[in-house]
């Protein structure tokens, strides 16, 4: 089990967002904590305590008069740490190399590759021929609906037609490196976590995953570490200390490399 630090970046500031609460227009949602440093600052950070493969996402889309800002944040924070982070937000294969290049290990994609409400092949196909598998990460984020987790889009505002399972997971595995999974619902509430979703992520487990959504204590990440067999990494972002929570980073960076 690994930390997998977080860098989210929306309206050209470092936050933490109540995940489920972002919206376009007006680029508005439920801020838990602005920084006051900025993202090439947690870059340098991650990088000297030996970090590797957190994830830098952009949360304001394309059309955004923030969008530039926030790109440039992005930018900066992995030429900060050349090799050490991966990068999702308004990722498609037209511009997944200039990320590449500027110093990401991956590039992250969900809304580019789920169109429609489906898996677009075409353009998961797209994908691969634009950066390879190998560094290519699949964000299956997702909320529950009806009982199932629906993989959710453009920020986790809408929802598609795809429901997450062993065999979805299966087959999504041979496009990627890794999945990263947030449990929409309880990002950023500092709520607990979605225990069934690190269930079935549990059970299944065969290429690397990383959970984030609702870790609030040591607690919570023990019990990821059990039901994942110390093999789900997890991200902490509201809940830590660096972002105004009551949980020590050190103490999170101890307790995921027992």
């Amino acid at each position: 089990m690994e930390l997998r630090p977080c860098i989210d970046i929306h309206n050209g500031k470092v936050k933490q967002l109540v995940g489920g609460s972002i919206q376009d227009q007006g680029d508005s949602a439920q801020e838990n904590y602005i920084s006051s440093q900025d993202a090439a600052w947690y870059a340098r950070l991650f990088q000297e305590k030996g970090l590797k493969n957190g994830h830098v996402i952009l949360l304001n889309s394309k059309d955004s008069a923030y969008y530039e800002q926030t790109r440039q944040q992005a930018l900066s924070a992995l030429q900060a740490y050349p090799g050490g982070l991966q990068v999702g937000g308004g990722i498609t294969a037209e511009n997944a190399r200039e990320y590449l290049d500027a110093g990401a290990s991956h590039v992250i994609v969900t809304s580019y590759v789920f169109r429609n409400g489906d898996i677009s092949f075409e353009n998961l196909n797209r994908m691969m021929d634009a950066v390879g598998k190998k560094r290519l990460v699949l964000d299956l984020s997702c909320r529950k609906k009806d009982g199932k987790y629906y993989i959710v889009t453009d920020r986790w505002q809408t929802y598609t037609r795809v429901a997450l399972s062993e065999e979805i997971l299966t087959m999504l595995s041979s496009f990627c490196d890794e999945f990263l999974i947030h449990g929409v619902d309880v990002e950023g509430k500092r709520s607990g976590i979605e225990q069934e979703l690190i269930g079935l992520l549990g059970k299944w487990n065969r290429i690397p995953i990383t959970y984030a959504g609702g870790i609030r204590s040591l607690e919570d990440i023990e019990q990821i570490r059990k039901a994942g067999q110390n093999k789900i990494h997890v991200t902490v972002g509201s809940a830590l200390d660096l972002y105004g929570g009551d949980l020590s980073f050190e103490k999170v960076l101890a307790a995921c490399e027992q």
